[in-house]
């Protein structure tokens, strides 16, 4: 199958994924099934070492499972090599950091643009909404409220909330199928987290791309379609032959 096609079914699917650093020990990721089909919503949650980092990680090709399939737009990335598992990362998923990880020192339309540099696909998708990708990250940076008169700044010199929507629309440029937001709104006040969450919501809805979006705070799970819960590992007690 083409990186181009659509598969039938669901834009993702896991299937029996364990997942653990430690082979010795319980796996800290067992997930049974999981799908999410475009234009749906996910917000997984959990408390802090239950497995949500490395689950973004398994699902962006990152790392691979022990065990089970995580199939993306039809191909599974346990079957393919780092180099082809980059390319579907970055062809088809945007990510928003909880560090949001701009490049400081390159202008605020310069870090939209990166994975139009980095991939053709969304480059050319790009082009097709906008004309040209420049125009593309102007028009989301225009709809995420930043001033225009900011996209010409270095990364390094905006706000906590602006760096925020750089990111938001360097992960939405090229309409990728896949969104991953890991923590995105854990620097922000209760409107600015509101307003974000608004915006993210929107955006995504009208590329028609899922979105997973992972948090510690429960509170937000009423904004998305489905929500997944994980549970830490059961660690067995000392001395048990379990």
């Amino acid at each position: 199958m083409s990186d181009s096609a659509t598969p039938q079914g669901p834009l993702l699917q896991v299937a029996s994924l364990r997942f653990g650093w430690d082979s010795r020990s319980a796996p800290l990721l067992d997930i049974e099934a999981l799908s999410l089909a475009a234009g749906e919503s996910l917000f997984v949650c959990g408390p802090s070492g239950c497995g949500k980092s490395s689950l973004l990680g398994l699902l962006g090709g990152v790392h691979l499972p022990q065990q089970g399939s995580i199939r993306l737009l039809g191909r599974d990335l346990v079957n393919l090599g780092r180099q082809q598992r980059d390319r579907l990362r970055g062809d088809h998923i945007g990510f928003i950091f909880q560090q949001f990880n701009l490049i400081p020192y390159l202008s605020v339309e310069d870090n939209v643009l990166l994975p139009c540099r980095f991939s053709a696909r969304r480059a050319e998708r790009a082009r097709q909404l906008d004309a040209d990708p420049r125009r593309s990250a102007q028009r989301l940076l225009d709809r995420l409220g930043l001033d225009p008169a900011l996209a010409r700044r270095q990364a390094m010199e905006l706000s906590v909330g602006q760096q925020q929507r750089v990111a938001a629309a360097r992960a939405l440029i090229g309409c990728p199928e896949l969104l991953i937001a890991d923590e995105p709104t854990s620097a922000l006040d209760g409107d600015s987290q509101h307003a974000f969450l608004e915006l993210l919501s929107e955006e995504s809805r009208r590329a028609r791309s899922a979105l997973l979006f992972v948090s510690h705070d429960r509170s937000l799970a009423s904004r998305f379609d489905r929500c997944l819960e994980l549970q830490p590992p059961v660690r067995s007690a000392p001395g048990s032959r379990s």
